[in-house]
This record gives structure tokens, sequence and C-alpha cells, in this order.
């Protein structure tokens, strides 16, 4: 027997749930087709980044990598849109082509000029530095879909500028109000004593008035929201 994936005939006139599931098991041609019908993502990404020296179309080169990750990384049955969760995968991967060219540009103009090492390179801080970033990113990780997005963009995790509020309610087809309101969200979930933990622990800040503190936050924004949970 067929499965409900094979009997869809047509890769153009597939449901995109259906390209999505095929794309992610090793099909070439739905993950063209996906690639192809969202590559106006890519511009509209590319089009509001400050690019620097970066060509345009290395820029959306560096796009549509990231758009493909995405694709690879959707779960059409969440209930959130393809262009909100590819949107800042995207958008980190033009700012991090941005970055790579910007620094071989610097070392080809100073390739003879020794720089002096500089305090913050100091190997432990370094070493410090990368634990809480990953750690951070795992964390926020975690968040539902919408409300990565709005932490992403909001505090440039990803590399690049960050959002204000009516930037992201534009991301989000939102008002800059209710933008506001997930940033609130968001950081209530991530700040609660049952999902920072590990954070709290490499920033100092893991003892018991710290989370007494958090949780008592938490309640009141609950209590705000008449008992609605933030994830």
């Amino acid at each position: 027997m067929h499965s409900q994936i094979s009997t869809v005939g047509g890769f153009g006139r597939a449901p995109e749930a259906t390209l999505f599931l095929r794309a992610q098991m090793g099909c070439r041609e739905s993950a063209n087709t996906l690639m192809a019908r969202h590559d106006g993502l890519v511009h509209a990404v590319v089009r509001r980044q400050v690019l620097g020296a970066l060509p345009f179309a290395e820029a959306l080169q560096a796009g549509r990598i990231g758009l493909w990750r995405a694709i690879q990384g959707y779960d059409p049955f969440r209930g959130t849109a393809f262009s909100t969760y590819a949107w800042p995968s995207i958008m980190r991967h033009v700012w991090r082509a941005v970055k790579v060219h910007q620094r071989e540009q610097e070392c080809t103009t100073n390739q003879d000029h020794v720089r002096p090492p500089q305090p913050s390179e100091d190997p432990s801080h370094r070493l410090e530095q990368e634990a809480i970033y990953q750690v951070l990113h795992a964390l926020v990780g975690r968040l539902a879909p919408k409300l990565r997005t709005v932490i992403v963009a909001r505090y440039g995790l990803d590399d690049g500028p960050p959002f204000t509020y009516g930037q992201l309610g534009s991301l989000l087809g939102l008002s800059g109000e209710r933008a506001r309101q997930l940033h609130t969200e968001a950081l209530v979930w991530l700040r609660h004593p049952a999902h920072s933990q590990s954070l709290r622990s490499l920033l100092g800040r893991h003892t018991l008035d710290d989370y007494q503190q958090a949780d008592t936050l938490a309640q009141q924004w609950l209590r705000r929201r008449g008992g609605r949970h933030g994830h």
C-alpha cells in the first residue's frame, strides 16, 4: 500500500505540507519546488540588511542556504507560518556572510599590521563567553517558534541589528504592541527557574532569592494574562 505522501501527484500541485515532508526525506524535486516558491522571501530579507561590501548576489546565495536549512527543519503541522520560521534562518546566514566578507577584507588590508593583544582576548574569558552564548542559544531554541523569532530579532542573536517593536510587528504581521507583549511573554518563560538554571549558574544568578524573584514575576505576569502560560 502506498503512503499518503506518495499518492499526491505533481510536485507543483502538492500541498506544501507534503512538499516539506518529501524534502525532509531527501526528495530533491520537492526541495527545489519549495526553494523556488519561497525565493522571494530571501530577496525580502536581503533588501532589509546592511550588506556592507558584500555583493548582492553573494548575499542572496547565503540567504538561500538559510532558506534550505529552514525547509529541512520546518514542521508544517505546528501552525507557524513558514515565512515566520524561515526569516531568522535566512537573516542569520546573510549576516554571517557579511561578517565573513568583512573579516576577509580587514585581513587583506591589515595583513602586514600586527595588532597588540586586547584584554578581551584572554582565553579564559573567551571560553566563558562562548559557554554563555551556547547555553543562551540552546535556551532560546526551546521557545515556541513565534516567541523564538521575537527574541532572536529583538536582541540581534542572529548577528543582525536589533529589531524595534514596530519592525517585529511587521515581521510577524502583528501590531507593535502585540510584538511587545510577545517579547514580555518570552522573557517570562526564559527567566523562569524551571528553564533558566544552566544559564543562571554561568551568570552567578542562581541563588534562592534569584529564583524566588523570577517565579514571583512569572506568577504576576500570569495573573495579568488571566492564567495563560507563555509556552
